[in-house]
């Protein structure tokens, strides 16, 4: 996670805290009048094609004991861009690791020691996966399939595929094994208003939710997770229809990290809860809270059918 301050251009918003920080720049959320480009195509990206032609470095970071790696590439080798930057319907951040990645693998970890959570055997799904930790979490948890979602196919080939293979060539602990041997990885690529057309384990009914009785039926996933995919306002319809149709009923659960308010674009989790409980099919629980006094709070909330 880049940490250093750095200046921003006037009129640029920032999803983290209301003091600027680096690589956090949103200034295109400030010109409504400018139109948005089509998404790219919804495909799936196989493990073959991650890319060999974008130098990955990786580090390790630590999450309440547990050692992961996350890559590091640059926005501007891959996409163009300088690290600040963000452009809709070509770029929506996924090559950085932001902060509830970190607040959603710990949360996990808490969920499972305190016998509420656990992965063995389980369908899991990251939406706007980025670096993909919580996934590669999950996977290592025992997982039976572990799918990955970014808007971009360039940051899955770029960064998540190379990162779930530098971490699971790091993890060498026996207990893991069989879960690295057996274990489904499968990337896709897509905006969430499309990408459930080719998800494998999406099957929705008019009213977009997955009618499985046990979590070995072959529809919908038994455990989605995102974070930091909620500061958009105008994206949260698209992303929580996709919840919908993704999400095994009646014992598939969701849980969202995230910022409790996005100062100047308006989303948050706080946002994204009220439509949740608007809509009435899920019940929302707040599981964790992150304050450490010098930015803005950050939540985890778990999503049940009611």
């Amino acid at each position: 996670m880049d940490t250093n301050p750095s200046a921003s251009p006037a009129g640029t918003f920032f999803l983290f805290d209301e003091k600027p920080q680096s690589g956090l720049g949103l200034g295109f959320l400030d010109s409504p009048q400018n139109p948005t480009p089509p998404p790219p195509p919804c495909l799936e990206v196989l493990p073959s094609q991650a890319s060999s032609n974008v130098d990955l470095t990786v580090e390790p970071v630590n999450v309440d004991g547990l050692t992961l790696l996350k890559g590091r590439v640059s926005t501007r080798e891959v996409f163009g861009l300088s690290n600040s930057d963000l452009v809709p319907g070509k770029y929506e951040g996924g090559l950085k690791l932001w902060e509830g990645s970190l607040d959603l693998i710990k949360t996990l970890n808490s969920e499972m020691k305190e016998k509420n959570l656990s992965f063995t055997g389980k369908r899991v799904l990251e939406l706007g996966c980025g670096h993909g930790l919580p996934g590669i979490f999950a996977f290592f948890q025992g997982a039976a399939a572990v799918h990955f979602q970014d808007f971009n196919a360039e940051v899955l080939q770029c960064l998540t595929i190379p990162n779930v293979n530098a971490n699971i060539q790091q993890i060498s602990v026996s207990s893991t094994e069989k879960c690295v041997s057996e274990a489904e990885l499968r990337y896709f690529a897509g905006d969430w208003s499309e990408v459930h057309r080719i998800l494998p384990q999406t099957l929705s009914d008019e009213n977009g939710i997955n009618e499985c009785q046990t979590v070995n039926n072959t529809a919908g996933y038994d455990i989605v997770l995102m974070a930091e995919t909620v500061y958009s306002i105008s994206a949260l319809p698209s992303l929580y229809k996709l919840i919908k149709k993704c999400t095994c009923s009646p014992h598939g659960v969701v849980y969202v990290a995230a910022k409790k308010h996005y100062f100047g674009v308006g989303g948050g989790s706080r946002r994204f809860i009220s439509m949740v409980e608007k809509d009435g099919v899920f019940a929302a629980v707040l599981v964790a809270e992150f304050a450490d006094g010098s930015s803005n709070v950050r939540e985890v909330w778990k999503l049940h059918f009611r």
